[in-house]
């Protein structure tokens, strides 16, 4: 018998892989798509892209999605009880396991794996440890097409924003930037690709800048984890995607 899963679902390219993977595992049936929103702006959290975008990807892959809505920079406390709630509700309908496009940073990983235990759940990380220019040239040979809408100023300049992942974007990295984003250093938004029946559609906007304020309590730290030790240090540059 299949296990049922949720599939962590970011819009970006590590998740359409991992997707990908997943949907030719015999073993697992996927019951939705799980993507967490900010509430207050409705739009994927830290890659900035709007819901609307979101249902279209999910409506071309012919999967449920369950939009998770998240407030404005949340405390630890507030993030955790959002997601155990959403939890509680998908494995009430038999879901076992939560899937994730991870692929090496260890303390999410095991943040991640120690609080589905707790429910009684287990993560599968499809892509865990393979050499992210492994991931991204597999992803690219595929036929996957994704755009950056997010980029960390700590990381890359505004330039980065609103390219289209390909040879050249990958060439004009820093060399201490990972090709796959897994430090945060950028965001994406895959909009066509095997998992695809159709392409996702949009105008590319305008590319706005955003610094975020420390909040008086300490956030989850999940959203966008740059692995330094004080990201509001730095800010973001947004590409807005415009759904046509």
């Amino acid at each position: 018998m299949k296990k049922k899963a949720i599939f962590n679902w970011s819009s970006g390219k590590d998740s359409a892989l991992a997707l990908y993977k997943t949907l030719k595992n015999p073993d697992i049936e996927i019951v939705s798509l799980l993507t967490s929103v900010n509430q207050q702006y409705n739009r994927i959290s830290m890659h900035g892209v709007r819901a609307e975008l979101l249902e279209q990807q999910a409506k071309s892959i012919g999967l449920p999605l369950y939009m998770m809505k998240i407030p404005e920079m949340p405390t630890m406390e507030v993030y955790e009880n959002v997601v155990r709630e959403t939890m509680v509700k998908f494995k009430s309908e038999g879901v076992s396991l939560s899937i994730f496009g991870d692929i090496f940073l260890e303390d999410l990983r095991k943040y991640r794996e120690e609080k589905l235990a707790s429910m009684q759940l287990e993560g599968v990380f499809p892509l865990w440890n393979t050499p992210t220019k492994q991931l991204i040239q597999e992803f690219l040979d595929l036929g996957f097409k994704t755009i950056v809408t997010c980029v960390n100023e700590r990381h890359l300049d505004k330039s980065f924003a609103g390219r289209v992942i390909d040879a050249q974007f990958i060439a004009d990295l820093p060399d201490d930037v990972d090709v796959c984003g897994e430090n945060g250093e950028f965001h994406t938004f895959t909009f066509d690709g095997p998992v695809f029946s159709k392409p996702i559609t949009f105008e590319v906007g305008e590319i706005v800048y955003r610094k975020y304020e420390k909040p008086k309590e300490e956030p989850s730290g999940t959203a966008c984890d740059t692995n330094t030790s004080d990201p509001f240090d730095y800010g973001f540059w947004y590409c807005d995607l415009l759904p046509k």
